[in-house]
């Protein structure tokens, strides 16, 4: 990333995804904790979940150390953990402990010496590990003391050795223009943060942010304001007895993908040994030796449009764990009717399966999921067929009835 950095070019948020990613305390502190940005999640908690992102992706990762959670001693054991966690750069501030947000209010800072020493001791960590972490060194004093103090901070923050300039919640572009006129001559590059829905700094495009002067601009709560917002809008669906738009989801193939299924499977095969071979073969060719006949009633149903309940065949015998055959008996030799009727009085629904198979019935019947099936059938497992187990309305208005056959 230091590379990309001493290029000297722009490098908006889009283009960022291939040479880095932020990693910022804001966004962790709401998707691990639940909790808002002031100062209650640990160095524990950041430090492993920023582990856990770097070997999640093959790009380098920005870690926010913070303040450094301490004294210049605790910078240097931060930066130091922050290399063996895999980050490529860090973000070192000026804030006081517990520090908060930089768009919040109430914002305070250590003194200027504190806030340089922080800065010098991070690069002295950086050398004594031969590692060639980025230090980006931020200031909250634009907000706590003044804007002219917070020019003065990056000035020396530069003289220290820091690589990244970083002054936070900026008020105008005026501000914005002067901070990147600061040590022109020396090779260090700027950081804008585009705080959006509302932060104190203007919200640019990349290309005015390039006019202006900066070379790094992230936009730090598009990924989870989106998320927030599309987890909102499923979870009202759902309480209202509807499903999210498919449009509004990606396919299940398509999740695979993202998660890396489909990488692992092709991996997975470079490995396959020829007992592990012969034991997928076995399972998909027929678990219950039932699927010849299965394809066979299902032709014969689909010739019988007369009745339209769908039964499944429920085969003589079945293979037990240890692979040897038994015999169905008791529960396994009874059948349940599922009858769904709609609020208009037209059936949708009416299928037949095993009483043994309970386990997928809510796959079939959602609403289901809170019936206990299971008792219902004990205290039944005496009655003649015919008996009527469930009897009730979903939240959609739709009759549902479990009949044991």
């Amino acid at each position: 990333m230091k590379n990309v950095l001493h290029e000297g070019n722009f490098i908006p948020w889009d283009e960022l995804f291939s040479t880095g990613l932020h990693c910022k305390r804001f966004s962790i502190s709401a998707a691990r904790l639940g909790l808002p940005d002031v100062g209650l999640i640990s160095y524990g908690e950041m430090l492993d979940q920023g582990r856990q992102i770097t070997q999640a992706v093959s790009i380098p990762v920005i870690g926010d150390g913070d303040n450094g959670y301490g004294n210049a001693m605790n910078v240097k054991r931060t930066v130091r953990d922050f290399i063996r966690a895999g980050f490529a750069g860090i973000i070192l501030e000026d804030q006081v402990s517990p520090k908060a947000c930089g768009h919040t209010h109430d914002r305070k800072v250590v003194s200027r010496e504190e806030a340089v020493m922080r800065i010098k001791a991070a690069i002295d960590a950086r050398e004594e590990s031969g590692s060639d972490i980025v230090i980006i060194a931020r200031t909250d004093s634009r907000q706590a003391v003044s804007f002219d103090e917070s020019l003065w901070r990056s000035r020396a923050f530069a003289d220290a050795g820091a690589d990244v300039l970083f002054i936070d919640a900026l008020a105008s572009r005026e501000e914005m223009k002067a901070f990147c006129e600061i040590a022109p001559f020396v090779p260090k590059m700027d950081l804008a943060n585009m705080l959006e829905g509302g932060g104190k700094t203007p919200i640019l495009n990349p290309i005015e942010l390039e006019d202006v002067g900066y070379k790094i601009v992230a936009y730090p709560l598009s990924l989870i304001g989106v998320s927030i917002r599309a987890m909102q809008d499923a979870l009202i669906a759902i309480k209202g007895g509807r499903i999210p738009s498919p449009r509004s989801l990606p396919s299940f193939e398509e999740i695979k993908e993202t998660l890396g299924f489909n990488s692992y499977y092709e991996e997975e095969k470079r490995y396959a040994t020829s007992i592990s071979q012969v034991s997928s073969q076995k399972a998909s060719s027929n678990s219950y030796g039932t699927q010849q006949r299965a394809q066979d009633d299902a032709q014969q149903r689909g010739q019988n449009s007369q009745n339209p309940a769908s039964e499944v065949v429920i085969p003589d015998m079945y293979y037990g764990p240890d692979g040897s055959e038994r015999s169905f008996s008791g529960i396994w030799s009874r059948t349940l009717r599922i009858k769904i009727t709609g609020r208009d009085g037209i059936e949708k629904l009416d299928f037949r399966i095993p009483a043994g198979f309970l386990e997928g019935i809510t796959n079939i019947v959602p609403a289901l999921g809170g019936v206990n099936i299971k008792q219902l059938l004990d205290d039944a497992a005496e009655e003649l067929g015919g008996k009527l187990l469930v009897d009730f309305n979903d939240s959609m208005g739709d009759r549902i009835r479990v009949f044991l056959e």
